[in-house]
């Protein structure tokens, strides 16, 4: 049985001057999980918006065709009965958190919608959701990945047949993320709810998903079954989808003459064992990389404390005498669960928060008690959140601003080379708050080198992005050096640790656990296993073959495992 039937679905925003979805018919089954995959700006959340009514009762524009959620016709229901058909979980989850409380959150639309046991749903859905227990504490006092499973609990609340969530482990630790998938799994085999999500890690794809849709130019160019969407290896990369590494690893051999024809590729580590077993371990590809010697310190935390003030309890504390040292020259990977103090320990370095004790050094003095702004000509923090940086109407205001705040001679003249450098000058009259995704990283990160910091912090990078934008953001990086000599950035994507990072730093609990090369990391199973930090697939596959493999990429994989 079908519970979303879709029929010519062609849709435009207000003065678009072409529609961004694209005649699109659809049919998906009751008690599907289908993951809907393709490039940034190909119109993934433009789609799912039509499913809960938000396109077009709420966002305007030129709507054409007939969309059907258990047999409503989104035209002619409202948003709030389609709510109750269609449950959705937004990229930024956390606009949907709207009351102090976590029960008083996971029942606030039963509430609205008058239903006299809206408290006994709001604990059903925290129960299914793994929040129970949780029901009075603050919302303050959730991790990243609880207020996720919060937002979520909301929308199950309402006992939709359809739960829809726009990249749902986007900026979650491997541990939160898997919480994440391992709730929608019994929801889907458990409870027969029919699962969408938006989501560019493949290797979730392939362990959770049964469908996957490839949206290309606003159109529907395929729905398979997961092995066989994710097998197409060339097709998925030419529209900037990452396939499982264990696939692309196959895939490549394949066209060396080093596995079958006739193979189907893997998918997963578990297949990869089977379809890798006949290669042998040849010792590492490369010595461990170790970049340039570092020079002297120019960031130093000296027994560092800072706690937030808590509503509920005692204050939780971030830092407890935190020691460490940054040195010019280096590229620093700061990883850790979410809530380890990977934000805090950035802010900190920028002078937005100030230590409770303790002292942090900028090129040998102290910045306790200096001014933000008297700061930003040295070292420069890029959100999280790339909206964030936008205050003006343009983008080229908002790389200039900083620049003619501080009487920056030429100022506009070096807003337009940043606006060359960073490929912007066609944007420069766009508002950044409507960019696209890798728009908005490239704007903001324009917007953080305008001072020329000697020290940049990038905080999740990477996060949101198709492969072609990440390939983008990690190209700028490199083509920084002559503007920025240190560079620190918090990430989950381990990828990006393993292609880019000198030096890794782990936190945990507020504590540097860690502190070394590739090798001394993820080589060290007490480390991992204690932070819930998790390699790419890549090593797990090479690990699984021969316990002594370190490799971190494909091509070292590849050059690591021989045939006999």
């Amino acid at each position: 049985m079908n519970i979303i039937e879709i029929e010519n679905l062609t849709y435009s925003y207000p003065a678009s001057p072409s529609p961004i979805l694209k005649n699109i018919s659809l049919q998906v089954e009751e008690g599907d999980f289908l993951a809907i995959v393709g490039n940034n700006g190909c119109g993934k959340s433009t789609f799912c918006k039509t499913l809960n009514g938000l396109i077009p009762h709420f966002i305007a524009g030129e709507f054409e065709g007939t969309v059907k959620v258990g047999g409503l016709n989104t035209l002619e229901s409202d948003v709030g009965t389609l709510a109750c058909k269609a449950g959705y979980v937004y990229q930024d989850f956390e606009n949907q958190i709207v009351r102090p409380t976590v029960l008083d959150d996971a029942s606030y639309a039963c509430l609205n919608y008058a239903m006299e046991d809206y408290k006994e749903r709001g604990r059903e859905a925290l129960s299914l959701c793994g929040l129970e227990g949780r029901e009075e504490d603050y919302i303050w006092q959730l991790s990243g990945g609880q207020t996720h499973l919060l937002a979520l609990a909301g929308a199950v609340s309402l006992r939709p047949d359809i739960l829809i969530l726009d990249e749902p482990i986007a900026q979650l630790d491997p541990g939160h993320a898997d919480r994440i998938y391992g709730v929608l799994r019994e929801l889907n085999e458990t409870y027969g709810k029919t699962i969408i999500v938006i989501e560019h890690h493949t290797e979730y794809i392939a362990d959770y998903c049964k469908h996957v849709m490839l949206m290309r130019d606003g159109g529907i160019a395929w729905k398979l079954p997961t092995d066989q969407a994710l097998r197409r290896v060339e097709e998925l990369e030419s529209c900037n989808i990452f396939p499982p590494q264990v696939t692309i690893a196959a895939h490549q051999m394949k066209q060396e003459g080093r596995l079958p024809k006739d193979q189907p590729l893997p998918t997963t580590v578990e297949e990869g064992k089977e379809a890798f077993g006949m290669l042998r371990y040849q010792g590492p590809a490369a010595p461990e990389k170790t970049g340039e010697t570092p020079g002297e310190p120019v960031v130093q935390f000296r027994d560092v404390f800072i706690a937030y003030r808590s509503v509920k309890g005692e204050d939780r504390v971030v830092f407890d005498r935190l020691n460490l040292e940054i040195r010019r020259g280096e590229k620093i990977a700061l990883i850790g669960s979410n809530g380890a103090g990977k934000s805090t320990l950035m802010k900190l370095m920028v002078g937005l928060l100030k230590p409770g004790a303790g002292d942090i050094l900028l090129d040998g003095e102290s910045i306790t008690k200096k001014r933000t702004e008297n700061l930003s000509r040295k070292i420069s923090l890029v959100y999280q959140n790339p909206e964030e940086m936008f205050i003006k109407d343009s983008i080229e205001a908002d790389i200039a601003y900083a620049m003619q705040a501080r009487h920056v001679e030429h100022y506009r003249e070096r807003a337009q080379e940043l606006l060359e450098r960073f490929r912007l000058t066609e944007l420069k009259g766009r508002d950044g708050r409507l960019l696209s995704g890798g728009q908005m990283r490239r704007a903001s990160l324009a917007i953080g080198i305008a001072l020329n910091p000697g020290i940049l912090l990038l905080d999740e990078p990477t996060a949101n992005l198709d492969i072609a934008t990440r390939r983008e953001i990690m190209g700028t990086l490199s083509d920084m050096k002559d503007i920025t000599e240190t560079v620190l950035i918090a990430t989950h994507d381990m990828q990006l640790v393993c292609q880019w990072a000198q030096r890794i730093v782990v936190l945990c609990q507020g504590r540097v656990v860690a502190d070394g090369t590739r090798d001394e990391i993820f080589g060290n199973k007490a480390v991992t296993d204690m932070v819930g930090i998790r390699p790419p697939e890549i090593f797990s596959m090479g690990q699984a073959l021969h316990s002594q493999a370190l490799c971190y990429t494909v091509e070292e994989f590849l050059q690591s495992f021989q045939e006999v």
